[in-house]
């Protein structure tokens, strides 16, 4: 029989089914017991002896009487148990019961009941991360960050620099490692630095005419090597050299204005607070997902958490930082780094998850790698350059 002619488990008996209907079964003592066992009891088997009964133990097994009760499934008997008899199909829910005689079966106990499922908000407390090391990485970094922008310009375009060539290891590592593409390194390198230094000294048009000789340095590095796949790698050659230094020239081109380091600091405090603002209302509150094929952590409730608080400290900064800023044109600024900190956030996240891991390197405890860090930060930059020219001018 199937396990759906069986009846819905007893919590009180042990056994599956209600109490037995019609004519209850005699209880036999079992010799030298004294006591009558839930397993002695005498069933008339028909066809043996003619007219007569024999009686033999069987497990006590309910009945509710018609068909779909425990008997045949069909029209209600029992069919006879007991030493002699081996039923296919054993209690409900024990597969292991197949040929095994009634009276050696001992119910199975029932299952302990589940746990209950822990409230959607416990499993967002832990955020996989160490988070003291991140804490003290994002201190460490903040410090050096300021103390180079406030105290010697120079010295925050080195700094720019030197994320700009680590971040381009990070990323040609990984394209290598997880899908063999050789992206020449070298060119990228020097040509990254040289985009930096001409954004900041020349303006943009010396960013342009950097970055189109490291293209030009790329396809030619490239031939140096076999000619096999020579299309994939410099494509993806190209799209590094985009990525990483030249959305960087931004920051140097908000760098060289005069009132630069404010500019700088301004795009800083925006970037992070957007993703704060994301952090806190997406742990607290999000229920929604916004982009659950890409980035399953990041809800909508966060992306609104973003918006409000990059536009409430983007109206602080406008109006306090920027010279010549209005308020209102630091809610639009900061509307816009939330939407530009967000796509680049699920962009680097849609990288990864081609490449199958979850940073891009290991340099920052508790963060990652640089290009973890920069995921954000590197299409921020052009829009707030570009808004702050808008509103205010080059500077």
């Amino acid at each position: 029989m199937n396990d759906s002619s069986w009846g819905v488990p007893q919590p009180n008996a042990g056994y599956w089914g209600p109490p037995d209907q019609g004519s209850a079964p005699s209880a036999m003592p079992r010799p030298g017991d004294g006591q009558m066992s839930a397993y002695d009891v005498s069933v008339p088997v028909h066809g043996v002896g003619g007219d007569a009964s024999q009686t033999r133990p069987m497990p006590i097994v309910s009945d509710p009487g018609g068909p779909g009760g425990a008997g045949d499934g069909r029209d209600g008997r029992r069919r006879p148990e007991g030493p002699g008899f081996t039923d296919p199909a054993g209690p409900p829910g024990d597969p292991q019961s197949h040929g095994r005689q009634g009276p050696e079966h001992t119910p199975r106990q029932p299952a302990a009941p589940s746990p209950a499922p822990a409230p959607s908000g416990e499993g967002k407390k832990r955020a996989g991360r160490d988070l003291r090391a991140a804490i003290g990485v994002g201190l460490g970094l903040g410090a050096v960050i300021l103390a180079a922008l406030f105290f010697y310009k120079p010295a925050f375009l080195g700094v720019i620099v030197v994320a700009v060539v680590v971040g381009l290891w990070e990323l040609s590592s990984r394209l290598r490692e997880r899908k063999g593409i050789r992206v020449p390194l070298v060119p990228l390198a020097l040509g990254g630095a040289a985009m930096t230094i001409a954004g900041y000294v020349r303006g943009a048009e010396g960013a342009w005419v950097a970055m189109a000789l490291t293209a030009l340095a790329v396809l030619a590095w490239r031939m140096t090597q076999p000619p096999a796949d020579y299309l994939r790698d410099v494509t993806a050659g190209l799209f590094a050299a985009f990525y990483v230094p030249f959305l960087a020239t931004f920051v140097a081109l908000m760098l060289a204005a005069d009132d630069g380091p404010r500019r700088v600091l301004t795009f800083l405090i925006l970037t992070v607070v957007s993703d704060t603002g994301a952090y806190a209302v997406g742990w607290r509150f999000g229920r929604h997902k916004l982009a659950p094929r890409i980035s399953p952590g990041k809800t909508r409730e966060g992306l609104i958490g973003a918006v409000s608080f990059a536009m409430v400290a983007g109206a602080l900064c406008t109006q306090f930082l920027i010279e010549d800023g209005i308020w209102w044109q630091g809610l639009l600024l900061g509307l816009a780094v939330a939407a530009s900190a967000t796509l680049g956030d699920l962009g680097e996240s849609m990288m990864k998850r081609d490449l199958g891991i979850k940073d891009m390197g290991t340099l920052l405890p508790g963060h990652g790698g640089i290009m973890d860090r920069l995921d954000s930060l590197l299409p921020t930059a052009p829009v707030v350059w570009l808004l702050l020219v808008i509103f205010v001018g080059a500077g």
